[in-house]
């Protein structure tokens, strides 16, 4: 019987405290897993989090000492850029033949896996993302959230090609990781990588069977406006970065659809999984949040700047 590959888990710590020791005891319960190496990169700015080292000896705790993003380490952009710095570290450390990447909110299920290695051997593909649950019960207000960030990936859909997958439930072969290596060696951006791999011909994977369940603490339009304009200009930024003038400003110009097809779209989506009535109910919160994401990918396209 074959050996089954080794798989690299890179943790993207994102809440801290206890969603690392609740993350990581969830890794220790997962049934039957292959040969696992799990790495933790942590700035200073998390340092606490090494407290847990006792509690996990099997797992690497990669300290990154001082990391001084662009923008304040309180703003959005900060935090954001931590985060992707983070997931660069944690990737160059890897030495599985399969590396994984997940985020402390993002509870994978007890088969992760044993399901991800099997994927990897059934369909042949280099880049394989899962399905995003939003844990219940969840506010109005943090469902309107899960909607606008990883609503498409919520169950039932059918697994196969995808335009998108997400970095909250992510996984590479060691061919993509190494191929793409120069585009997230100083900080890795889900959006460069999967668009370049994509130009190379390589069709990215989502799978049903490939599961974490999103936990996010409650939540308030203070916290989530500013971090849906940050996070929506870094993608703004992202998109128009190689992007021809003119093209770009097309982009600008028709903006103002921008919102409404948002809007439409997560209906659609949801409605297909059964979900219409708590879309329609969640509405206005889904309206502030895409506007707010709108205006920030706007402003991205328009200053280049994240």
């Amino acid at each position: 019987m074959d050996e089954d590959p080794k798989l690299s888990i890179v943790l993207t710590v994102v809440e801290g405290g206890t969603y690392v020791r609740d993350f990581l005891r969830d890794v220790a319960a997962f049934e039957n897993p292959p040969p696992l190496e799990v790495i933790v990169p942590y700035d200073d700015s998390i340092a606490d989090i090494a407290a847990y080292q006792d509690e996990f000896p099997d797992v690497k705790f990669l300290p990154l000492g001082r990391i001084v993003p662009k923008r304040p380490i309180t703003s959005e952009a900060g935090k954001h850029e931590l985060y992707d710095r983070r997931r660069s570290a944690g990737l160059a450390a890897v030495t599985g033949d399969i590396i994984g990447i997940l985020e402390d909110r993002g509870r994978p299920q007890k088969d992760w896996a044993r399901v991800l290695v099997g994927l990897y051997a059934e369909t042949g593909k280099n880049v394989i993302g899962g399905a995003i649950e939003c844990k219940e019960p969840a506010s109005i207000l943090n469902w309107s959230f899960y909607v606008t960030d990883f609503g498409r990936y919520g169950r039932p859909f059918d697994s196969g090609p995808a335009d998108w997958v997400s970095d909250v439930n992510l996984s590479y072969s060691r061919w993509a990781l190494e191929e793409t290596r120069h585009l997230w060696k100083d900080r890795y951006h889900e959006p460069i990588v999967h668009w370049y791999l994509i130009d190379k011909g390589e069709a990215l994977w989502l799978s049903n069977e490939l599961v974490v369940h999103h936990q996010r603490p409650p939540t308030t339009f203070r916290q989530l406006l500013p971090e849906r304009f940050g996070w929506g200009r870094l993608f703004g930024e992202i998109r128009v970065r190689d992007m021809p003038a003119g093209k770009r400003w097309v982009l600008i110009l028709a903006s103002p659809l921008i919102a409404p097809v948002l809007w439409f779209r997560h209906f659609r989506i949801q409605a297909s999984k059964g979900r219409a009535g708590r879309y329609l109910r969640a509405l206005p919160f889904v309206m502030l949040l895409s506007s707010a994401w709108t205006l920030g990918e706007v402003w991205g396209y328009i200053t280049k700047r994240n």
